[in-house]
This record gives structure tokens, C-alpha cells and sequence, in this order.
């Protein structure tokens, strides 16, 4: 029997299914189902799929309802322990499946593993080794732009990126499911975020390997539509994740990052959807489901608030050793 479903979202990525389906196929050592849910793509993905995978099980969406609703439908679709949110613009290397269900079957405090992802147009370097997040309130890729060479040992890291990571299933009727007020961005921190204060953790594993195109759907790192909802998204992550006590804590930090990375936004051409975003969050914040504090989960906010704290170091370092060393 199967202990996992591989669940890929999609919206209009015919053009990527080939490549993601060519590293799916070489998989050996472990079955797995595969779950195709369209978000109402208009490139005929769905009959390129039914054509060419007749394998998949497609659950075809009317319209795009955004990543977070997608995953969530397959998850609750899926039947198996274990679910691996796969990106369209991946092609997954050889054992990748069977290094994330190893490191879920043997941690049993294990939310979500997330991948070793590799960019795949300049795989001598890393796009993903696991998410982390800032007391600044910026999340940002661990290792990015580093050689692949690094970061061969698996770590603990705040979150998992949900482009290709692996989760208990049985944990999200516990946590909640990905946020579909989120649409897209954030969405995989806010649930890896969920997971640790009711204490859970998140892993790494290099072991499993996955090259990946990034923004393959969105289409580029920067563009108006993604400014504004990852802007508003940070709103949404802090406020539903941090207790008032911590919203207090950390406020002179996440008002630094805010004003830095309005500064920066307004560099580049993205000023005011930057702030657009940051407007709508704060007006429409309390339509969000907040986390309910637990007294009993106290040292749990101790924890993260640790590991805010760690982010920052290890974005510094991170930061100075891309500047300086350029790789």
C-alpha cells in the first residue's frame, strides 16, 4: 500500500509536465499515487494530461481558486499518511520520494521535510534548503544562490517550501490547512509557522533533490501582482501567528523591515504595490483565523521566538557571504 500521495497544483504549466513528470518516472524503491489539480488552467493542461499520463488522477478546478486552495483539495483528496506538494516547474532526482518518507517514518515529531531544491537553468547552485523567517518579518530562501556544493546535512529550519516538501497529513486536521486567504506567497510558511506552536517541527533533507525553475507560474521574481499579495500575506502571517505579547516584542524589529523593504520596493519599481499590499492586509487582518494562545504552548513561543532570532543571524551571514564571496 502506498504511503504517499504526490499532489501537483497547476495552472496553465503544460509546457512544464514533461519535465516534471520524466523525474517522477524515474522514482525507484517506494509507490506512490499522483493527484493533478488544475486551477482552471486555459493552455490545455488537463488534456495534455489526460493524453499523455492517463496514471493521474486529475481534479480539475472551474477557475483559479490560487495554490492554497489547490494543495488543500488535494490533500483532503489524498488517502495516504503522507502528502509531497510538488511544483509543475520541478523535475525531481533520483530518490527523491523515498529520502522524504524516510525522515518522516523515523521523526515522528515531523510536520513537513522540505527538499533540497536546485536551480535547474544554473544547477551549480541552490534555490531552497528549507524556509526560515526574521524578527524583521522577512522570510527568505536558506541557502539561495549558494553552491550546491553546501548545506549537504539535514537541519531543522523554520518551514518547509511547499514547491517540493513532504507533511504528516494527520497533522493539518490538528493545525488547520493551508490559509486560502493567502491565494499564493507565505502560504507554506504560515502552515509551517501553525506547526510549530502546537509543536511540531520542520526538517531539511539533502538527500532528496529537485531542480526547479522558480516563478514558473507567477512568470518572474518580481512582478506588481506578486509585490502586493506577498505584502499582504506578511500582515496576515504575523498577526495570526504572534500573540499580542509578541506582536509587542517584536514591533520596533518588524517596523525596520517594513520601512527597509519599503525602501527597496520603491527602488525597484514596486513602491506602491508594496504599500497597497501592506494597507490591505492591515484592513482585512481580522477576517484571518487567528492562533488561539495556549498557556499550555508557552515554551513553544519561546522556541519560535528563538528561532526568529537565529533567522536573522543566519540571514546576515547569509546575505554578506552571497556579497563577498559570490557564491
Amino acid at each position: 500500500m502506498e504511503k504517499v500521495t504526490i499532489i501537483i497544483p497547476n495552472y496553465n504549466g503544460k509546457k512544464f509536465m514533461e519535465a516534471c513528470m520524466e523525474g517522477l518516472r524515474r522514482q525507484k524503491g517506494i509507490e506512490f499515487q499522483v493527484l493533478f489539480v488544475d486551477n482552471g488552467s486555459t493552455d490545455e493542461s488537463v488534456e495534455f494530461v489526460r493524453e499523455h499520463y492517463p496514471e493521474l488522477q486529475i481534479l480539475a478546478l472551474d477557475q483559479n481558486y490560487g495554490f492554497s486552495h489547490a494543495v488543500n483539495v488535494g490533500i483532503r483528496a489524498a488517502q495516504t499518511p503522507y502528502v509531497i506538494l510538488l511544483n509543475n516547474d520541478t523535475k525531481a532526482g533520483p530518490g527523491y520520494v523515498e529520502a522524504l518518507v524516510r525522515v518522516l517514518d523515523k521523526t515522528p515529531k515531523a510536520f513537513s521535510v522540505s527538499a533540497k531544491m536546485i536551480q535547474m537553468y544554473r544547477p551549480e547552485l541552490i534555490d531552497d534548503a528549507g524556509d526560515q523567517y526574521t524578527v524583521l518579518g522577512w522570510a527568505f530562501q536558506r541557502g539561495v544562490a549558494h553552491s550546491v556544493k553546501r548545506y549537504q546535512k539535514p537541519a531543522q529550519v523554520f518551514s518547509a517550501c511547499a514547491g517540493a516538501a513532504a507533511y504528516r497529513r494527520e497533522v493539518f486536521e490538528q493545525i488547520g490547512y493551508f490559509d486560502e486567504k493567502h491565494f499564493a506567497y507565505l502560504e507554506d510558511l504560515d502552515v509551517g509557522y501553525r506547526a510549530r506552536l502546537y509543536g511540531w517541527k520542520n526538517f531539511y533533507e539533502p538527500g532528496a533533490k529537485v531542480e526547479h525553475v522558480g516563478s514558473g507560474t507567477s512568470g518572474s521574481k518580481y512582478n506588481a501582482f506578486k509585490v502586493r499579495l506577498a505584502a499582504r500575506n506578511s500582515i496576515y502571517l504575523n498577526y495570526k501567528n504572534m500573540p499580542l505579547f509578541q506582536i509587542i516584542l517584536n514591533a520596533p524589529a518588524l517596523l525596520i523591515g517594513y520601512y527597509i523593504k519599503s525602501r527597496f520596493f520603491k527602488k525597484i519599481g514596486f513602491g506602491q504595490e508594496y504599500r497597497e499590499g501592506l494597507k490591505e492586509g492591515w484592513r482585512t487582518r481580522k477576517a484571518c483565523k487567528k492562533v488561539r494562545f495556549s498557556p499550555n504552548r508557552f515554551w513553544n513561543y519561546v522556541c519560535v521566538e528563538g528561532r526568529l532570532i537565529s533567522g536573522t543571524c543566519s540571514y546576515v551571514y547569509e546575505f554578506l557571504h552571497r556579497k563577498f564571496r559570490k557564491v
